[in-house]
C-alpha cells in the first residue's frame, strides 16, 4: 500500500512539474535549457515533446 501511495505522489509531482513546464512556455522567457535546469524531474526529450504540445495548441 505504501509503494502505490508513494508512486502517486510521484506522479503528481510529474505532472505538476509538466503543468510548470507548459506555463514556462508560453511565457517564452525562457529557453528549453533553462527550463531544464529548473525543472530536472523532466528529461530534454519530453520537454521538447511538451514544447511541441504547446505550439499547436497556441
Amino acid at each position: 500500500m505504501c509503494k502505490i501511495m508513494e508512486d502517486m505522489r510521484n506522479e503528481a509531482a510529474l505532472d505538476n512539474a509538466r503543468e510548470t513546464v507548459r506555463r514556462m512556455i508560453k511565457d517564452g522567457e525562457l529557453s528549453l535549457e533553462k527550463i531544464a535546469r529548473y525543472v530536472p524531474a523532466l528529461s530534454m526529450e519530453e520537454l521538447k515533446e511538451i514544447e511541441a504540445e504547446v505550439m499547436q495548441l497556441a
